[in-house]
C-alpha cells in the first residue's frame, strides 16, 4: 500500500511539472524568426513587471486581443490593447515581426491565409536586426538588436496609448513628427474598442494658442484641468503638492506633453480614463487589500463640468458651489433663475480701441484661467508688455503671465467671451480682465478678491 501511495504521488508531481512546461512560457525578446503564439506564451520585461500576451476580457466570449499587463500583481489589470477593436474569435493568433521589419499580429490557422489584424505599420527606417523588447515601465518597444538609444526606436507602445497613462510616458504631441498621444476609454468594461472619452493636450500651433488637456465626451468638451502655470494646472492646485506623484508639463518648439512619475518606485499607479465611471482615475495599487484604490479623480464635483455657468462667469468651490458673474459683468434678467450655462454679459461697453479714452483692466486672482482655444502666447513677454499688448487688441478681454514662478514672465492673452472659470477659496491663479474705463472706480477695492 505504501509503494502504491509513493508511486501515485510521483506520477501527479511528474505530471503537474510536465503541464506547466507544456503550457506555459516565457520570452524576453521576438526577433524575425520568432512567433508569439496563443498558446499561453508571453514577452515579459526583464525583472517581471509587465507582461505582453493574449487575453480575453470576457469569460464568455471568444474574442481575443493583444495586449499589456502587470504581471506582478494578483489582479490582470490591461494598460493597452493593440487590436482594440478588432479582436480573433479563437486562439489562432500570433505576433511576429515581418520582412518589412514590421511587428504584425496575424490571425488564421492555415499559414497561406493568416489575416493582418494589427502592424505597427512604421515608415522609419528598417533595422539591420530588429528586436521587439517589453521594458519595465510597460513600453513595447522594437528596435535594432545592437542600439538601445532611446532615441533611436523604430516604434514603441507609449506613442500609442489606448485608456491608460503610466509613470514616465508622455501625453501629446511631438511637433517633429506629427504626432499626437491620446487616451481613448474603453467602449465597456469587456470591450476595449474605442469608448465615448478622449483626454488628450488641444492647441493650434498656426495660432500660437496655449496648450491645454482637456477631456472630451464625444465632440463636446467635457472636463478641462486649466492651463499649465510653471508650477501646476490652475484648475487642479492640489497637484502641486501631491504627495505622491509628481505632475510635469513640457511646452517648447519641439514637443507639447504632460507627463508624472512616481516619487517612490515602490509605488504602483496608473492612470486611467474610465468609461463607467465617466472620469479620469489616479489609481494606486494596496498589495496588502489586493486591490486598486483610486487616489484621485476628475471631474469630481459640480464646479468641474466644463461651462457649467456659462460665458463670462465663475463657479465658486464652496458648499454649496454656485455661479457667479466676474466683475464687470451681470447676468441677464431674461435668464431664468435657476439656470447657469447662460452666462453674463458687460455691465457697461468697452468704450475705447484706439481712442484717447482707454479701457481698464481689474485683478481677480484664485481662479482657474479660462479655455485657452481662443488664445495667444508669448514667453518672452513680461506682464507690462502684455497689458499693452491686450489693450491694443479691440478683442482681447483678459491676460495673465503664462508662467506665474518667481514674479512671473511670459504673456498669455484672451479674445473673446471667457468660459470655464473657476473661483478657489485658497489656491488658483490671477487674471486681469478688460472692463469699461468708467467702472474703475466700483473695483479699486476689490481688485484681489477670492485671495
Amino acid at each position: 500500500m505504501g509503494s502504491f501511495s509513493f508511486l501515485a504521488i510521483f506520477v501527479v508531481v511528474i505530471l503537474r511539472l510536465f503541464l506547466c512546461r507544456t503550457t506555459f512560457a516565457v520570452v524576453y525578446y521576438i526577433r524575425p524568426s520568432d512567433f508569439l503564439r496563443d498558446n499561453n506564451t508571453t514577452l515579459v520585461s526583464r525583472e517581471g513587471r509587465f507582461e505582453l500576451g493574449f487575453f480575453t476580457p470576457n469569460t464568455s466570449s471568444n474574442n481575443r486581443y493583444l495586449g499589456i499587463w502587470y504581471k506582478n500583481i494578483s489582479v490582470q489589470t490591461v494598460v493597452w490593447v493593440a487590436n482594440r477593436c478588432k479582436p480573433i474569435n479563437d486562439s489562432s493568433g500570433f505576433l511576429t515581426i515581418n520582412n518589412s521589419g514590421n511587428l504584425v499580429l496575424f490571425s488564421g490557422q492555415d499559414n497561406n491565409k493568416n489575416k493582418v489584424v494589427w502592424s505597427t505599420n512604421s515608415s522609419s527606417k528598417q533595422a539591420m536586426k530588429p528586436l521587439v523588447q517589453l521594458l519595465e515601465n510597460g513600453n513595447l518597444v522594437m528596435r535594432d538588436e545592437n542600439d538601445e538609444n532611446t532615441e533611436n526606436y523604430l516604434w514603441e507602445s507609449f506613442d500609442h496609448p489606448t485608456d491608460t497613462i503610466m509613470p514616465g510616458m508622455k501625453l501629446g504631441c511631438d511637433l517633429k513628427r506629427g504626432l499626437n498621444r491620446r487616451l481613448s476609454s474603453w467602449k465597456s468594461w469587456d470591450d476595449p474598442c474605442n469608448g465615448d472619452f478622449t483626454f488628450g493636450i488641444e492647441l493650434d500651433e498656426s495660432q500660437d494658442t496655449y496648450p491645454q488637456l482637456i477631456t472630451r465626451k464625444g465632440s463636446s468638451k467635457f472636463y478641462r484641468t486649466g492651463p499649465w502655470n510653471g508650477i501646476g494646472f490652475s484648475g487642479s492646485p492640489s497637484l502641486t503638492m501631491d504627495p505622491l506623484l509628481k505632475h510635469m508639463f513640457v511646452y517648447n518648439d519641439f514637443e507639447v506633453y504632460y507627463m508624472y512619475n512616481i516619487k517612490d518606485n515602490s509605488v504602483i499607479s496608473r492612470i486611467v480614463m474610465n468609461q463607467t465611471t465617466s472620469v479620469r482615475e489616479i489609481m494606486m495599487w494596496i498589495e496588502s487589500d489586493r486591490a486598486w484604490w483610486r487616489y484621485g479623480s476628475v471631474p469630481s464635483e459640480k464646479c468641474d463640468k466644463y461651462g457649467i455657468c456659462g460665458a463670462n462667469s465663475e463657479c465658486v468651490v464652496t458648499n454649496n458651489q454656485v455661479c457667479q458673474c466676474l466683475k464687470g459683468f451681470f447676468k441677464p434678467k431674461s435668464e431664468e433663475e435657476n439656470r447657469s450655462e447662460g452666462g453674463c454679459v458687460r455691465n457697461k461697453p468697452l468704450l475705447s480701441c484706439g481712442d484717447r479714452v482707454k479701457d481698464e483692466f481689474i485683478r481677480v486672482s484664485g481662479l482657474k484661467m479660462p479655455d485657452t482655444q481662443y488664445t495667444w502666447v508669448n514667453k518672452s513677454m513680461n506682464l507690462e508688455e502684455c497689458r499693452a499688448k491686450c489693450l491694443s487688441n479691440c478683442s482681447c478681454m483678459a491676460y495673465t503671465n503664462s508662467d506665474i514662478r518667481g514674479n512671473g514672465s511670459g504673456c498669455l492673452v484672451w479674445f473673446g467671451d471667457l468660459y470655464d472659470i473657476q473661483g478657489f477659496q485658497s489656491s488658483g491663479q490671477g487674471l486681469y480682465i478688460r472692463i469699461s474705463a468708467s467702472e474703475t472706480d466700483n473695483y479699486e477695492k476689490t481688485r484681489t478678491n477670492h485671495k
